[in-house]
Formats: C-alpha cells, sequence, structure tokens
C-alpha cells in the first residue's frame, strides 16, 4: 500500500472539514459551521508549503477540489436565506435608532 503524499493527505482533510461544514449548515447550526471554519482556513494555509505534485496526485487533487468547491457552493446556497434574514434585522434595528434618535433630539432641552 502506498502511502498518501502530504499535499493529497491535507487536501482530504480539507475535504473532510467541508463535508462537516456543509453537515452543520444543512442543520442551521451556523455558531458549528463558523467554528470549524477557523480549522478549515488553517488547513488551507498549510498548503502553502507543500507543492510537489505527481500525474496521480494531481488526480487525486482534482476530485477533492471539485468536492470541497462543491460543498462551498452548496454551504454559500443554505447560507444566503440566513443572511439575508440578518440582513433585513439588521436594517430595522438601524431604522428603530434612527427614530429613537431623532425623537430624543427633539425635546426640548430642560433648564
Amino acid at each position: 500500500m502506498l502511502d498518501t503524499p502530504p499535499i493529497v493527505h491535507r487536501y482530504q482533510l480539507i475535504a473532510e472539514l467541508s463535508g462537516q461544514m456543509l453537515k452543520l449548515a444543512q442543520a442551521n447550526d451556523w455558531d458549528s459551521v463558523i467554528s470549524l471554519s477557523r480549522q478549515y482556513c488553517d488547513a488551507v494555509e498549510m498548503l502553502k508549503p507543500l507543492t510537489h505534485l505527481d500525474s496521480g496526485d494531481r488526480a487525486a487533487r482534482k476530485t477533492l477540489l471539485t468536492q470541497i468547491l462543491d460543498d462551498d457552493a452548496r454551504i454559500r446556497n443554505l447560507a444566503a436565506p440566513e443572511m439575508a434574514r440578518l440582513g433585513a434585522m439588521l436594517g430595522a434595528m438601524k431604522r428603530h435608532q434612527s427614530v429613537l434618535e431623532a425623537y430624543c433630539n427633539t425635546q426640548p432641552a430642560s433648564r
């Protein structure tokens, strides 16, 4: 049995993390998605010093990259409604704050 090259192993780890993040996103567990995304980013950063790939490694990397990108697209699709909801909530809070500031500024100053 051949040993997995370090760069392919790193891509496997990233693919596992993206798969876990997708499952968490499907469960609407966004706090855990964010927490796991830190590990994901760390794993991606560790790819930078690893550069050597032979043709077999390239094929494995291509398969893993396809899976990672598919997971990423599905997570983004799941996150879009949540981001819209949060954006609407922030907009409502800002309007509420503006109304409060307008009313507070129109009251006569006490002497």
